[in-house]
């Protein structure tokens, strides 16, 4: 970095103050510093609702089956053999697909503004 210059671009629009407080850690972390703490932090369950989401989509993507999904997020002990289209597991596991669809498609950047509701 020795002779390097850089420099950020933040729009003054509706997420400023999350760009400058990023800018800011990021300039903390290039400088050898501890970058402080995140903006804003999700909850456990947030956490592991996106994670399931995201591993959903990823299954989803590779053709695997509601069932096949649901067998690898729940383990294959509690998707039933039988009455699978009305299992709640079933049903779960298809709003977990369209959580992690609504991701790819842009959706994460909720995740980035908490609290806001004009999107």
């Amino acid at each position: 970095m020795l002779g390097a210059s850089y420099a950020a671009e933040l729009p003054f629009d509706g997420d400023f103050d999350a760009r400058a407080y990023a800018a800011r850690r990021l300039w903390r972390a290039m400088n050898g510093r501890a970058p402080g703490p995140a903006f804003h932090q999700l909850s456990k369950h947030r956490r592991e609702r996106l994670s399931a989401a995201i591993r959903a989509l990823d299954g989803h993507s590779a053709g695997g089956s509601y069932r096949v999904i649901a067998e690898a997020l729940f383990g294959k002990k509690r998707v039933p053999d039988r009455a699978w289209k009305t299992h709640d597991l079933r049903n779960r596991t298809i709003r977990l697909v369209h959580a992690g669809l609504a991701l790819m498609r842009g959706g994460y950047r909720k995740i980035l503004r908490p609290g806001r509701r004009d999107e």
